[in-house]
């Protein structure tokens, strides 16, 4: 009976330690993506003056938006594929009286001043 006990305990001390799947290779991973997909084809529509609506009808819903000041909306997007560190992309607007005023990050449309 206590070599069962034993063997028991061997065998789930051995599971917990490979249960992540990591040391077993061909295992698949899935890709993780995380928030908004932005492509410069979408920035270049971007253009002085607009209206949050309209930058919303363009890009979607921001990642990030200041609760005590809508003067600045932050696009965030992460794609890890298989586990690896992968691709991300950073994208802010700047909005001066409620109309788009300039952008930053990783984009930049061509009709705009890019941020300081």
């Amino acid at each position: 009976m206590q070599r069962i006990i034993i063997s028991i305990t061997i065998l789930f001390s051995l599971l917990t330690t490979l249960g992540g799947c990591t040391f077993f290779p061909g295992v698949h991973k899935i890709d993780i993506q995380q928030g908004n997909r932005i492509t410069q084809e979408m920035v270049d529509k971007l253009k002085p003056g607009m209206s949050h609506s309209q930058v919303k009808y363009i890009l979607g819903t921001p990642m990030l938006v200041d609760t005590f000041t809508q003067s600045r909306w932050d696009y965030l997007y992460s794609l890890s594929k298989g586990g690896d560190a992968g691709a991300k992309q950073r994208l802010t607007l700047f909005f001066k009286d409620d109309k788009l005023s300039r952008v930053s990050g990783d984009y930049a449309p061509a009709e705009m001043p890019a941020a300081q």
